[in-house]
């Protein structure tokens, strides 16, 4: 639906998602589009939408979203992040602003109409909330000690609307910030129209919520799984690099690039599970570039593949199989590595070893042997 031209969106997109761990929230993946792609799409009949984004992520958005929108970086709190948004709109057409949260990504159409026909009515601010239906306690100590009355008590969504001088004003007036925006008129003495929420527009904040979100947008799981093998001779040398991780050894592994035996499993895993061939069909070793390259550079192409059709990695199990080196005291770094590589939590990699018990040429000394499967999914 087309909105008057006159309203912009503002997204805020600059928090860490720290409750959740490893990739910020806005950027993982949800039923094929990341959450912040699915929030910013809500919106598509604004004709101004700016994304605030961390610092650390402009990169990343400029990559994913340039064009589409106007890209701002986020302060050290909402507050500076929305006002950093705002500031942008500041001295053009703009006469009124939605600021929604980049992790509601499933606001729905009837819940932005409410509030633009709220603020078109004539209303400075209005913003979409649900009434409280259940009983509320207070609690102390994991104890109940008292109830609370529910009545006329509502929970807040996004996005709030606002006549864009009045929430820029409010802002400035009070830099030290506040939960919402909403907050933030009411101290300026403005009334704030309730417009109606929707149950399903949540906020990504902990994982079962992505579990949610998933069942509502009613989509089917794709769960793809990759096998990977490979073997390095070994030569003369002082070190071996398996699995990103360099480790001193009388001899080396031969191989066109740094032969990282385990880190190249994983990889063919990862290719597998996408029915992408092998590292040779990508970086084949006929070209001269791959000489002695750096093994990350297969393993991060693999994954960047798997995240561009929507896949993420479930989990990904390495098995190194060698007489020498002794990979345990390596295994948590090794681990770490990988998943820092693959943009995965290091609790979804696997990196152990075994011997071959002196059998065939790895038992010999010989060389060295990796397995690997990964597991990739789609929501």
């Amino acid at each position: 639906m087309k909105r008057p031209d006159t309203f912009a969106v503002i997204v805020t997109a600059a928090g860490r998602g720290t409750r959740m761990g490893g990739t910020p929230k806005q950027w993982r993946d949800l039923a094929g589009r990341s959450v912040l792609a699915r929030s910013i799409a809500a919106f598509s009949g604004f004709r101004r939408i700016v994304v605030v984004l961390h610092p650390d992520d402009m990169a990343q958005g400029v990559a994913e979203l340039s064009g589409a929108v106007t890209l701002v970086a986020g302060g050290a709190t909402r507050s500076d992040s929305v006002r950093a948004g705002l500031e942008v709109l500041e001295h053009s057409d703009i006469t009124h602003v939605l600021i929604h949260d980049g992790a509601r990504p499933l606001v729905s159409e009837a819940v932005i109409s409410g509030v633009t026909d709220a603020l078109q009515e004539g209303s400075i601010a209005a913003a979409p909330a649900l009434p409280v239906s259940d009983a509320l306690w207070r609690g102390e100590d994991g104890h109940v000690v008292a109830m609370q009355s529910r009545e006329g008590l509502f929970r807040a969504q996004t996005p709030q609307g606002f006549r864009l001088d009045a929430i820029l004003a409010a802002h400035r007036a009070f830099p030290e910030g506040a939960a919402d925006d909403v907050e933030l008129a009411r101290r300026a003495g403005h009334e704030v129209a309730i417009t109606p929420g929707s149950e399903d527009n949540l906020k990504l904040t902990y994982g079962p919520d992505f579990d949610r979100a998933r069942r509502i947008l009613g989509t089917d799981m794709d769960i793809r799984l990759g096998n990977g093998f490979d073997v390095h001779a070994f030569e003369d040398g002082d070190h071996v690099t398996l699995c990103g991780i360099r480790i001193d050894h009388d001899r080396a592994l031969k191989g066109h690039s740094d032969a990282d035996v385990g880190m190249h499993a994983l990889t063919d895993a990862i290719y597998g599970a996408l029915a992408e061939g092998d590292i040779g069909r990508h970086f084949p070793p006929s070209d001269p570039q791959w000489k002695g390259a750096d093994s990350v550079i297969f393993l991060r192409h693999a994954a960047g593949l798997a995240r561009e059709r929507g896949f993420r990695i479930g989990n990904a199990d390495v098995t190194l199989i060698c007489e020498a080196p002794k990979i345990g005291p390596h295994a948590k770094e090794m681990q770490a590595k990988l998943a820092e590589i693959t943009g995965t939590e290091p609790t979804r990699i696997s990196v152990k070893a075994t011997t071959s018990e002196r059998l065939g040429f790895t038992g010999r000394g010989e060389g060295i042997a990796a397995i690997a499967t990964a597991t990739l999914i789609k929501e």
